[in-house]
């Protein structure tokens, strides 16, 4: 436990020497089923002293494999400072490698690789991240650890870390309660979430996730409310 305390301890001094942007998104769990396919939408609304950013995700996957998923999405983002200012923002194309079966080793390993192109633009984003699940009692401990790389013609190219964190409460499949911590890019954040699972005959399950996270950056207001359904089947 001391060893645990002390990382993330060592996680948020990180955070606050990183450049400015956004990490808070989708904690990422390492495992894949076969002959999976899913529709995905999640929504992110950012509130700052200088406004409200609204970004919304739709995606649609499917697994290539036993242990691995690809899936695509389209992303669009509101202007802070116009609300009729809504549209498409850029694309993005992902990955997701289950490296061990789920009970196989004392943890559960998957690995995570993004690209993502802006619309209109030629600026692009590549990340590579490390996913950790660990079953701990009737809790989860789920941990994501990004290398994010940025190029292009109006970005400076520049290598960035994340790091996300959920700790879940099992309490019932439909209600399962968390705490969620992000760092990274000079953002701390901090909060509660809840989430679920329905599941159907089959493959077929519907999943829900909504979370509050309060930024902790001195004197200035930067929360994050996230919400996202996923549909497998």
């Amino acid at each position: 436990m001391r060893l645990f305390i002390s990382f993330i301890l060592c996680v948020i001094s990180i955070a606050k020497v990183q450049a400015d942007s956004f990490v808070v998104d989708k904690v990422y769990h390492p495992y894949v089923l076969p002959n999976e396919q899913e529709f995905e939408w999640r929504l992110f609304s950012r509130q700052t002293d200088e406004g409200n950013k609204l970004a919304q995700h739709i995606a649609y996957g499917f697994a290539l494999s036993e242990r691995v998923m690809f899936e695509a999405y389209i992303l669009g983002e509101r202007n802070e400072n116009d609300s009729d200012d809504y549209g498409l923002k850029s694309y993005e194309a992902e990955v997701r490698w289950m490296l061990t079966e789920q009970g196989e080793l004392w943890a559960d390993w998957g690995a995570l690789f993004e690209l993502e192109k802006q619309h209109d633009s030629n600026d692009w984003e590549a990340t590579a991240a490390l996913l950790f699940e660990k079953e701990i009692g009737k809790t989860s401990l789920t941990m994501n650890f990004f290398m994010v790389y940025e190029w292009g013609d109006n970005s400076r190219e520049s290598m960035k870390n994340e790091f996300r964190l959920q700790y879940r409460y099992r309490f019932l499949p439909q209600l399962q309660p968390a705490i969620e911590l992000y760092t990274g890019h000079n953002y701390l954040g901090i909060g509660p979430a809840f989430m679920g699972i329905q599941r159907f005959d089959r493959q077929k399950q519907l999943k829900w996730e909504m979370g509050f996270i309060v930024g902790f950056n001195g004197n200035n207001k930067d929360n994050a409310l996230r919400v996202a359904i996923e549909y497998e089947f």
